[in-house]
């Protein structure tokens, strides 16, 4: 069961996901697809060694109920989602998509992302599919296959290329770092659509990841794009993650955060004459929802893809932001997290201001201190009991600690002091707690950060 998560099916290949589990995780979404009425699916897959392996088995899953399937070939995550948008003329109305990625994982790793009539399948659902899977297993078999190729690839390419006809020779330089990722299967296609300049970093797929891992959260895997953007004075990068869901953007003299991206996006909709409405996750600092609120509203919601995809539709807001780098646009596109969509929105935001200008409207902003996001190791069963006993004891805290003004437990628990805040939550995805701390100046976050994780150790 540990490979059916909160967001998508994820695990080791040929351990984990062995062709009879493959096939019979295929073999429950076909069923799960025609209760709700579907009948075609579209497959894509990242840059994994085995990626095509798994599409082998999981498509023959597939084909053992009679649902249709679409073959994308090698693209980005979004493209799978944009699949479900677009109408191609050699196809019928999409139902569903699977793309098959391990997104940022080791490249042992690999798995599934599925959405379904245009809403994340998560949650329950992957858990309801894992209790069948476990309860029964099929065995691996060959079907008769009715595999049609559709070129979404190129359609989204040209989606984007005129979408962006406001980015044609745009003024700067661009670097881009697709980790050997897909990201550069479109973006280095849409930057020479565009006649932009640009310098691409190990834009060619390689499921090995030989250069560097491909997470752009992680501030050593931009090394390399810091280096040649120096080297070549290039003033403005882009980094993705291995399956173009999750994007970095650096400038001469800055890294933007997912948050301050938020904030940036804000302002530009508030130009164009839109009062935005923008979702953050708990992670979020408290700059950004101040900012927000300030020329439209600001909404905290749950860490996690899935969540802010349904929120986003729910609340028909223009934006929703992960500090890891997801980014959601309802503003003028679909409401999921594209990030070669949104490294383009991001140009636009110097197309009329210049690089400083960009740079200082979030270093102008007011100044907080901020930890990294770090992480303390437990258990699957103990993570969400240890929260909690941490609800319990925050009831009740000890005299020496903090004055709490409030407490948030929309994912976890921040708990807002008069200076700052911290929060602890358990992961939907690993056996970890996450934490974060923010305050007016090191010295306090450190302080919450202390006087909290005593909390939690007691």
């Amino acid at each position: 069961m540990s490979i059916f998560r909160e967001y998508d099916i994820r695990g080791i290949y040929n351990k984990d996901l062995t062709k009879d589990v493959v096939f019979s995780i295929g073999k429950y979404l076909a069923i799960e697809l025609k209760k709700r009425g579907g009948t075609n699916i579209a497959i894509g897959y990242d840059a994994r060694i085995h990626s095509p392996n798994l599409f082998e088995y999981l498509s023959n899953g597939i084909a053992s109920e009679g649902v249709n399937i679409y073959f994308m070939g090698m693209i980005p995550t979004p493209v799978a989602y944009f699949s479900l948008y677009h109408k191609f003329k050699n196809a019928n109305n999409i139902d569903a998509s699977i793309m098959i990625t391990g997104s940022h994982n080791p490249p042992e790793y690999n798995g599934f992302k599925i959405t379904m009539l245009k809403e994340p399948f998560y949650g329950e659902d992957i858990k309801k599919i894992g209790k069948e899977v476990e309860s029964k297993i099929h065995h691996f078999q060959e079907y008769d296959k009715n595999i049609k190729n559709i070129d979404a690839l190129d359609e989204y390419i040209s989606f984007l290329t005129k979408h962006f006809n406001n980015l044609k020779n745009f003024k700067y330089k661009v670097a881009i770092d697709c980790g050997n990722g897909v990201a550069g299967l479109a973006m280095t296609n849409v930057l020479k659509n565009l006649n932009i300049d640009f310098m691409g970093l190990y834009t060619n797929p390689d499921g090995n990841f030989p250069n560097h891992h491909p997470d752009p959260s992680v501030e050593e895997n931009l090394c390399d794009l810091k280096k040649a953007m120096k080297e070549n004075d290039i003033k403005i990068g882009i980094a993705f993650d291995g399956d173009a869901d999750r994007l970095a953007l650096l400038s001469e003299n800055y890294s933007f955060k997912g948050d301050e991206l938020a904030i940036l996006f804000a302002k530009k909709m508030l130009e164009n004459g839109l009062k935005p409405i923008i979702i953050g996750e708990v992670k979020c600092s408290m700059i950004m929802y101040d900012e927000i609120n300030k020329i439209g509203k600001a909404i905290m919601y749950k860490t996690g893809h899935s969540n802010l995809k349904v929120k986003l539709k729910e609340t028909n807001a223009h934006l929703a932001a992960e500090m890891s780098g997801h980014i959601f646009f309802n503003d003028r596109y679909f409401g999921y997290d594209d990030a070669i969509y949104s490294s383009l929105r991001a140009l636009e935001l110097f197309l009329d201001s210049d690089i400083k200008e960009v740079e200082n409207t979030i270093k102008n902003l007011p100044q907080m201190y901020s930890t990294p996001e770090e992480k303390v190791k437990s258990s699957e069963e103990e993570k969400f009991k240890a929260i909690e006993n941490l609800a319990q004891k925050l009831q009740n805290p000890p005299s020496d600690f903090p004055k709490i003004i409030d407490i948030i437990t929309i994912d976890g628990l921040r708990v807002v002091f008069e200076n700052g805040w911290g929060l602890i939550r358990a992961s939907n995805t690993t056996p970890i707690l996450v934490t974060r701390f923010e305050a007016k100046t090191k010295e306090l976050a450190d302080l919450y950060k202390q006087k909290m994780l005593n909390l939690l150790k007691d």
